[in-house]
Order: C-alpha cells, then sequence, then structure tokens
C-alpha cells in the first residue's frame, strides 16, 4: 500500500476553504438603531381651521432665533444642575434647534387673527413691515433635580422693534415658561412639553407688540 502524502499548498488550501466556509456561517447580528430624532411642532390641523377667515392687519418680520450655544451641539439637553448639563446622544433635534424654533415660531404667529403675514430675511421691501421681531432662546431643555423630580424648561428673551433702516426698539421682556413635570425619560414627550413653550412664547410676542399707528 502506498502512502498518501499532502503537499504543503494541498494543506494550506484546505485550511483557507474550512476558514472560509466558516466564515459565510457566521452573519454579524443587526445593530439596532438606538438614536432618536424629534422635532418641535406648531399649529395642528383643527387649530388652523378654527381661526377666523377674516386676515389681521400686522405685517411682522421674525430675525433669525438665536440659542444659547451649549443648545447649538444637536442633541437634545439635560440640566443637572445650575453648572452641569448633560448631552442626550440617543436623543437628537432633527434640525438645528434655533431653525426648530423659528419654523414653529412663524407659524404660531401666521395662526393669530391679527396677524396678515410673518416674513423672514431677506426681508421684501413690499409689503412694508410694522415690527420686527427678535427672540434669544435661554433655556431650552430638561431638567433633572435631586430627588429624581425631573421637568422641561424654556425662557428667552423678546425684543420689538421698528422696521426699516432708523428701526428702534418699542419693546423687551423677558419670557420664563412655568416648569412642567416631565419623567426624565421619554423625551418625546419632553419635545411636546418644550413645543408647548414656544406656542406661549408666540402669544406672549404677540401681548408684547404695540398697536400699530
Amino acid at each position: 500500500m502506498k502512502p498518501h502524502f499532502f503537499s504543503l499548498s494541498g494543506l494550506v488550501f484546505c485550511v483557507v476553504c474550512l476558514f472560509g466556509i466558516a466564515g459565510c456561517n457566521v452573519v454579524p447580528p443587526v445593530q439596532p438603531a438606538l438614536t432618536r430624532y424629534y422635532v418641535l411642532s406648531g399649529p395642528t390641523l383643527s387649530e388652523i381651521a378654527a381661526q377666523p377667515t377674516a386676515a389681521g392687519t400686522l405685517r411682522l418680520g421674525l430675525r433669525p432665533v438665536e440659542v444659547a450655544p451649549y443648545l447649538r451641539r444637536g442633541s437634545m439637553v439635560v440640566r443637572a444642575g445650575e453648572h452641569e448639563v448633560a448631552f442626550a446622544e440617543e436623543a437628537r433635534w432633527a434640525e438645528p434647534l434655533e431653525r426648530e424654533i423659528g419654523a414653529a415660531l412663524r407659524q404660531r404667529l401666521g395662526a393669530v387673527p391679527t396677524v396678515a403675514r410673518v416674513m423672514i430675511p431677506p426681508f421684501p421691501v413690499e409689503p412694508a413691515r410694522d415690527f420686527d421681531v427678535s427672540v434669544q432662546v435661554l433655556r431650552c431643555e430638561g431638567v433633572r433635580e435631586n430627588g429624581g423630580k425631573a421637568s422641561a424648561r424654556f425662557a428667552a428673551t423678546i425684543e420689538i422693534s421698528t422696521a426699516g433702516e432708523n428701526a428702534q426698539v418699542v419693546a423687551r421682556k423677558t419670557f420664563i415658561a412655568p416648569d412642567v413635570a416631565w419623567d426624565g425619560k421619554d423625551f418625546a414627550r419632553l419635545a411636546a412639553l418644550l413645543s408647548d413653550a414656544v406656542s406661549a412664547l408666540s402669544q406672549e410676542v404677540v401681548a408684547t407688540l404695540p398697536e400699530k399707528k
């Protein structure tokens, strides 16, 4: 009987084939998408339908909304103290927060019966604007306090000025929305609570507007 001999190259080929077959049977598991994206809500269809059909007369210019620098990272923010904030990387805004607030504010102002039109830059020459609105957001976040208590917090400054080259500030105030209880975990709920705060902000803007001359 003749002995069987395997060449070195044949042995290597067999080993490679075995590893290849084993590799074909190993499929990496699908990783679940952990990141969620949220938006601020504007007026509902029922709210828009309930508005009077007669258009108002106020023509407003809404300048780009400014937000505090720490709110620009895209993540929803949860404050753990006066000097400590945490960024929820798994819960993010779908768009830059200043754009989200600006769009929601424009929708809300546009639904006010006394407002005829809300314009954004670049402003058209005609029609002329009655007032320009500037908003700077100071807080837009969740807050977790010692003891497990959590809430939604929103604050902003409002500045109303006349339009044109010789614009003058005619009103300025700070708006602080009442803290509303939050469970500290549901970020969709936090986005809804902050949407309510932006709605209240738009009402405060309207209440701050001087009478049209």
